[in-house]
């Protein structure tokens, strides 16, 4: 992965941010005040704040938080997402991770949806998986082993704080996660060295997750665990 570091000004940073966000809400992946998108910043993490509609996103819409605790830093004014604690916990267990992406694109939050058990912890924190099998656009996610790919599922707890509990348990004690994860009913959250990097992946997620679902291969392709 890249140098985690993003070496930009405040304002660049922050007008990039908007413009991610902009364009993924063109997509029809961040409908209405839905989905966000976070990137190192220094030693904190620059995130879009809360409530705001990403097709009008603008630059001020945006907040740098303490990477450990997800409070805004000294002179910030606006409130962060409500789904800091997920994109903290990638930060804190994906070395070299320099931005995280969440949206809810349709064909992932379709598989996530059809996968989930809805409740309760299963192994490594996650409650299922979606596995991509023998499909090229695999290659995209950087993973060492393309021809099959687990991605987790977890549980849509009502206390985001849970949902990322339990990621960072299957980041922590899972090797071979590949840069991206799907929460039940909720959407599809990826990652990379950069803002770059996270976005395409989230765009092989998506685009993976079509042809699962176009070419039937839902049935076999999809394996559940039994929550705990």
């Amino acid at each position: 992965m890249k140098p985690a570091t993003i070496h930009e000004d405040l304002d660049l940073q922050r007008g990039h941010l908007a413009a991610a966000c902009r364009a993924l809400y063109r997509l029809g992946w961040m409908p209405g005040t839905s989905g966000n998108v976070s990137i190192r910043s220094g030693e904190g993490v620059m995130i879009t704040a809360s409530g705001r509609s990403k097709g009008t996103m603008a630059p001020e819409d945006t907040v740098i938080v303490d990477p450990v605790d997800g409070r805004p830093l000294v002179g910030e004014t606006e409130r962060p997402s409500a789904e800091t604690s997920i994109h903290l916990a990638v930060y804190r267990q994906v070395s070299g991770c320099g931005a995280v992406v969440h949206a809810h694109a349709p064909y992932s939050t379709a598989l996530a949806t059809l996968t989930g058990t809805g409740t309760g912890t299963g192994t490594g924190g996650s409650v299922g998986r979606v596995v991509f099998r023998e499909l090229e656009l695999a290659k995209g996610l950087g993973v060492a082993a393309p021809r099959l790919v687990e991605v987790p599922v977890f549980a849509n707890w009502p206390d985001v704080s849970r949902i990322a509990d339990d990621v960072t348990v299957c980041l922590r004690e899972t090797s071979d996660v590949p840069p991206a994860l799907l929460i039940d009913r909720h959407g599809v959250t990826t990652w990379g060295g950069d803002l770059d990097e996270a976005r395409n992946r989230l765009e092989c997620v998506e685009e993976l997750s079509r042809l699962t679902l176009l070419t039937g291969a839902f049935g076999p392709a999809v394996a559940k665990e039994t929550a705990r």
